[in-house]
């Protein structure tokens, strides 16, 4: 299982980004593990893979929320 140590090292890693290219990188690959997640979780059902989602969209969201910037 090596997809959830890397979406749980993503998670754990510092989020703090100086250019918009370093929160673009990070929003593509944390999306790719979002998805790679899905696709395990839709074949064995674990609760604990669906938390795991929910925690990094819940990183996703705020990085691309400061992507978007205030309207």
């Amino acid at each position: 299982m090596e997809i959830i140590d890397k979406a749980l090292e993503f998670e754990q890693r510092k989020h703090t980004f100086k250019t918009t290219s370093e929160r673009i990188e990070s929003s593509r690959e944390v999306k790719d593990l979002i998805l790679s997640l899905n696709s395990i979780y839709k074949e064995e059902k674990d609760p604990k893979i669906m938390d795991l989602m929910k925690r990094l969209t819940a990183i996703k969201q705020k990085i691309e929320k400061r992507l978007k910037g205030r309207p």
